[in-house]
């Protein structure tokens, strides 16, 4: 496994490799992707931390407080590609070029409509802060079945 900092690294290095900058909310959801398809794709997390289901989707709590003075604005940190290997390279390369092209909003939204967050969720209100954990089982069997309908 590797750690969501790592991640996110990944993710805002390459962005800005390739003349992007992301948000904390668009980080947050590519993080959750990239740990949700790598369950599928390989039978085990990318990540040991949890998502938790925030109101505006799935967040790992130490990024959230790493990243939270840019509140709704781009991530400028300066920040390196962390060393990763090959297998963690090409799958994060991979889900950059499915869920980037995508807005912070349109992936809060697609988090929403889906099974994993809206169990956590459990019966918090709309707009209710929530701690509850996404359960990473629950996160597997929705993005398997997702993965044999397409």
């Amino acid at each position: 496994m590797i750690s969501a900092n790592q991640v996110a690294d990944f993710f805002l290095a390459f962005a800005k490799e390739h003349g992007d900058y992301i948000s904390q909310l668009k980080l947050q959801k590519m993080v959750y992707y990239a740990d949700a398809w790598f369950l599928v794709n390989n039978g085990k997390a990318l990540i040991n931390e949890d998502f938790e289901a925030w109101v505006h989707g799935p967040v790992v709590r130490s990024l959230y407080h790493r990243f939270k003075e840019y509140r709704s604005n781009p991530i400028l940190e300066d920040v390196n590609f962390p060393e990763l290997d090959g297998t963690h390279t090409e799958h994060l390369i991979d889900i950059y070029d499915v869920f980037g092209k995508f807005s912070g909003y349109q992936l809060e939204q697609m988090t929403h409509d889906e099974q994993p967050w809206i169990e956590a969720r459990g019966s918090c209100a709309p707009d209710e802060a929530c701690e509850n954990i996404i359960d990473k089982e629950t996160t597997l069997k929705f993005y398997t079945k997702v993965a044999d309908e397409v």
